[in-house]
């Protein structure tokens, strides 16, 4: 499925593209916004990788990793990104992930955003289970997924290392049924 596309009142879903660097590199280059990301703060050259990476993706037959702009509607201004991957050892499933600019937090937008994934997800591609995983420690990514109807599993101990020291993660998850029993 190219081009994705998904709007809400506020915000929208597109694919990334070249010219979206300079707006990752402000959230992926930033201590603040990757405090309780998986990796550190990447450079100028690395987004430009998982940019390049992401739009070589998006074209893939069959594609398995949407990797998505998040946009203010009003101004049309990469204020995040947002990522499905689907799972190859589960059947109709995928991993969630999401990144917001600092400037933007407290807004409500993650949670805007994480429902826009989330129909895309499963009206879109038909997905059975979908699940992210976060810091123990990211209070609002947990306030976020829950909000959305993901229930917290569980946690998958030392799962990510990250600046030479191994972390756990906590799994959030939601099935198809219960995401269209909200809607």
């Amino acid at each position: 499925m190219h081009p994705v596309t998904r709007s809400s009142a506020r915000l929208g879903l597109r694919e990334l593209a070249i010219a979206d660097v300079e707006a990752l590199l402000a959230i992926y280059g930033s201590a603040v916004a990757t405090e309780h990301l998986s990796f550190e703060p990447r450079n100028r050259e690395q987004v430009e990788q998982v940019v390049a990476r992401s739009v070589t993706a998006a074209t893939a037959i069959p594609r398995t990793e949407y990797a998505l702009a998040i946009v203010e509607t009003e101004t049309a201004e990469l204020i995040g990104s947002g990522r499905l991957a689907l799972d190859p050892h589960q059947e109709r499933g995928a991993t969630l992930g999401f990144a917001l600019h600092p400037d933007v937090w407290g807004r409500g937008f993650g949670v805007e955003a994480v429902r826009l994934l989330l129909e895309f997800g499963f009206n879109d591609l038909r997905l059975h289970r979908i699940w992210g995983a976060r810091s123990p420690l990211n209070k609002a990514s947990a306030k976020t997924m829950s909000a959305v109807g993901m229930v917290e599993e569980g946690t998958i101990r030392e799962h990510v290392l990250k600046a030479g020291t191994w972390r756990d993660s906590v799994v959030h998850a939601i099935i198809d049924r219960e995401f269209s029993s909200r809607s």
